[in-house]
This record gives structure tokens, C-alpha cells and sequence, in this order.
């Protein structure tokens, strides 16, 4: 009689692979993937309406000098976070620092400051701001998506930076993107209220309660 082979729990690459997605916001990707897919929808609309009559290029619209500066800060700004991060240690239950902006502690720390906006002015200003930058923030994957299909019109990319091919324009526009969804998301990162998960415990209710009697020897 052959028995079937024991099970074990996954280990290695797979369950590392799969442990920073458990920590995503549903609402949040949801979201975001909802935003790319209008994008889309958007840019293929623009196409379909594309002009028959093609644009001449202006020489010096690409604007690859400006945008090589741009892409060598970034690289310079992207190493330093990326150092300060690997320096801070790890807290169980967190996506990867990339991932961070839609997972589940930033989606708790989004609801916990929109939910405070009536206890004050200032509360009220702070859930304004951080709905502002959360839009800003959304609105980068909406257009990331409108370039994907807007930008197959030659005319979406002849006088645009990185123009006038695709692929170039396609490379400054989500370099840009990039720069300002990252802002958006650090800007987020310092207004937000602390994540409630990692609140400290209440122990008033147990320093005030009466104490233990002592046991007899």
C-alpha cells in the first residue's frame, strides 16, 4: 500500500515571492488598476481619433539633455532612499518598499487620517492635503496608461520629450511619472497619521486596575 508523499510547507524563492503580495491593499490595487485601465481606455480613444495629417518635428523638443539631468537625479535620490531603507529594520506585516504606497499599512493610515478630519481645522486641512496628493499619486498610474495606447498616434509623440518615437517618449513620460508619483507617495509618507497596527497597547485600563492580593508563603 504506497502512501502519498508528506506535505510541507513552502520555503525558498516561491514563499518569499509570495509574502510581500499578502501584504497589498485590495482596495488600493484595485484602484490603481483601475486608473491604468482608463488610462488606457483614454489613449485609445485619442488614437482612434488621430489626425490623418502628421505633424512636422520641431528639432529640439525632445528635450533629452533636461531629461538625462532628471534621470541622473533620480538615480542619485532613488540609491539614497533605497540606503536609508536597507539601514532601517524590517517590521513584520509590510510590503516591499516599492509596493509601499498601495499596501495595508498605508491604506490604514489613509482611513485613519481621512476619518479624523472632523475633530478640527487642522485635521480637517491634513485629510484635505492627503486626499489632494492621493489623487495626484492615482492619477500617475491613469496617465502611465493613456500613454501606452495615446502615444501609438505619431502625433501624440513627434513634439513631445523623448519624441519622436514611442519608446523614447514612452521613457521620459514614465520617468516623469516616476519623479512625481514618488513625491506624491513622500509627501503622503510625512502627513499621514501613524499606522494604527503599530499603536503602542493601552495599559491605563491595567495600571489602574486593583492589584493581585500577594500569595501566601
Amino acid at each position: 500500500m504506497s502512501y502519498p508523499p508528506p506535505a510541507y510547507p513552502a520555503v525558498g524563492d516561491d514563499a518569499r515571492g509570495r509574502r510581500p503580495l499578502r501584504h497589498l491593499s485590495p482596495p488600493l490595487v484595485v484602484l490603481a488598476a483601475a486608473a491604468f485601465a482608463g488610462g488606457v481606455a483614454t489613449g485609445y480613444i485619442t488614437y482612434l481619433h488621430r489626425s490623418p495629417v502628421l505633424a512636422r518635428h520641431i528639432p529640439g523638443t525632445a528635450a533629452w539633455p533636461q531629461q538625462g539631468v532628471v534621470a541622473v537625479v533620480t538615480c542619485a535620490l532613488f540609491g539614497y532612499a533605497f540606503w536609508r531603507h536597507r539601514r532601517t529594520p524590517g517590521r513584520p506585516g509590510e510590503p516591499l518598499w516599492l509596493l509601499s504606497p498601495v499596501g495595508k499599512p498605508a491604506a490604514r493610515r489613509l482611513a485613519r487620517t481621512i476619518g479624523s478630519g472632523l475633530d478640527g481645522p487642522s485635521a480637517a486641512g491634513r485629510a484635505v492635503l492627503a486626499l489632494a496628493l492621493a489623487g495626484l499619486f492615482l492619477y500617475g498610474f491613469y496617465r502611465a496608461g493613456d500613454q501606452v495606447t495615446g502615444g501609438l498616434d505619431p502625433n501624440f509623440t513627434v513634439n513631445s520629450w523623448g519624441g519622436p518615437t514611442y519608446l523614447g517618449a514612452m521613457a521620459c513620460h514614465y520617468l516623469d511619472l516616476l519623479v512625481g508619483m514618488g513625491a506624491a507617495a513622500w509627501l503622503l509618507h510625512l502627513i499621514l497619521l501613524p499606522d494604527p497596527a503599530n499603536a503602542a497597547p493601552d495599559t491605563s485600563a491595567r495600571s489602574h486596575a486593583s492589584p493581585r492580593p500577594a500569595e501566601l508563603p
